[in-house]
Formats: structure tokens, C-alpha cells, sequence
């Protein structure tokens, strides 16, 4: 299992990275709230990981605190819950929100998310409900720094058409092309990147509760 890499941040894109570390290139499949903590390309890098393994292919996610980590570890144990869906549901809300969704009961808060209906909501409270109790400790520490090892500051990288990068974003995580036109549209200014638009564009689709 591979748990923590440290390394150099060498590319990224919404929802990938590729980490450099003793001379290996890691692509590392990380939910948009930890695409939004990202230093700079080429500075080092820690995260914390969870490695799948099935017959068609390998895959290695990674997550800027080991809080979403570990819940991404119990989502996936909720019947109907694959590591892409986790993955989803954490580019949708913080770990710190997630939480508090489940405690209160907010099943409209999830449905909001791409790919959850009523029923995966209903089942994700009831489930994670028992399940949150394996956190204690660790709800504080929720993804709201950045994961450079040295505190570098949150990438400024402009992109040829941050519009168009950020709809294709939010497309791939389940959106629908409309609402995601829709949404950029909403909330793009002057001067924004991507990286703005798409935080933005997520908090206007799902309100924090």
C-alpha cells in the first residue's frame, strides 16, 4: 500500500498530478479541493495516498490531508460508492463540509453533486453516520492549507482559456455541459483563471450549509 509520497510537483491538471520522487513519475488522481491547495510546478509536494488495485487497472489517488484521505477510504466502503464517486463527491464539498452534511442530515446538499441521486444520499447518511465516528480527532484538520512542503503559494498558472479549461473541468467531474456553461458564465470575471472559476463555479452549484 502506498500511503504518503513527497516529491516534486511536475505537472498539473484538474482532477491529476504528476509527482516526481527518486527519479519515478507518480500520476496521482486528486479531487478538485486538493487542486486548489497546489503550489506552483516544481515545488515539492507531500500527499497523502490510497493505491487501487483491480484486474483492468491501477490507480493511485491523493489527497492534501490525510482527513480526506481517510474519508475517502470510508466512502468507498458505502455500497455503490466507487473511488471515482468518492473522488467526486470530495471535488464537490470539503471533508469539513462533507461532515457536517452527514451530522445534520443535509440530503440536499448531496444530490447537488454530480453522479449522487436521492438514493446514493440516503445511503451515504445512513452509513457514513457510524462511520464519522472513526475521524475524532481529526475533523480540525481539514484540507485548508496548502500541500507544498514548503508552504509555497497557490499556483497563479493562466491558462490560454481558463473558461473553456474550467467547463471541461467541471464536465469531467459529471456536470452536464449546460450547467456547466452555465455556471462559469455565473461567476467568471475579469482576469480570472481557471483555478478561480472552478472553486467559484463548485460553490455556486453547492452552497456551504
Amino acid at each position: 500500500m502506498i500511503g504518503r509520497i513527497r516529491g516534486t510537483l511536475v505537472e498539473k491538471t484538474p482532477g491529476q498530478v504528476l509527482v516526481e520522487c527518486a527519479g519515478l513519475g507518480y500520476e496521482v488522481d486528486i479531487p478538485y479541493t486538493t487542486f486548489f491547495h497546489l503550489p506552483d510546478a516544481g515545488s515539492e509536494i507531500v500527499l497523502h495516498t490510497h493505491f487501487v488495485v483491480r484486474e483492468d487497472a491501477q490507480s493511485l489517488f491523493g489527497f492534501a490531508a490525510r482527513l480526506d484521505r481517510d474519508l475517502f477510504r470510508l466512502l468507498i466502503k458505502v455500497n455503490g460508492v466507487g473511488p471515482r464517486l468518492a473522488v467526486g463527491i470530495l471535488s464537490g464539498l470539503e471533508a469539513g463540509q462533507f461532515i457536517r452534511c452527514v451530522e445534520s442530515k443535509d440530503i440536499n446538499a448531496l444530490v447537488k453533486l454530480p453522479g449522487i441521486g436521492k438514493k446514493t444520499a440516503e445511503r451515504l447518511l445512513i452509513e457514513m453516520t457510524d462511520r464519522i465516528s472513526q475521524l475524532e480527532g481529526q475533523v480540525e484538520l481539514a484540507a485548508t492549507g496548502p500541500v507544498s512542503a514548503a508552504d509555497q503559494p497557490e499556483s497563479r498558472r493562466v491558462a490560454a482559456d481558463p473558461k473553456e479549461e474550467a467547463e471541461a473541468a467541471l464536465i469531467a467531474l459529471g456536470y452536464k455541459p449546460q450547467e456547466a456553461a452555465k455556471a462559469i458564465s455565473r461567476v467568471s470575471g475579469p482576469g480570472m483563471n481557471s483555478e478561480g472559476l472552478i472553486r467559484l463555479a463548485l460553490k455556486s452549484m453547492i452552497p456551504a450549509g
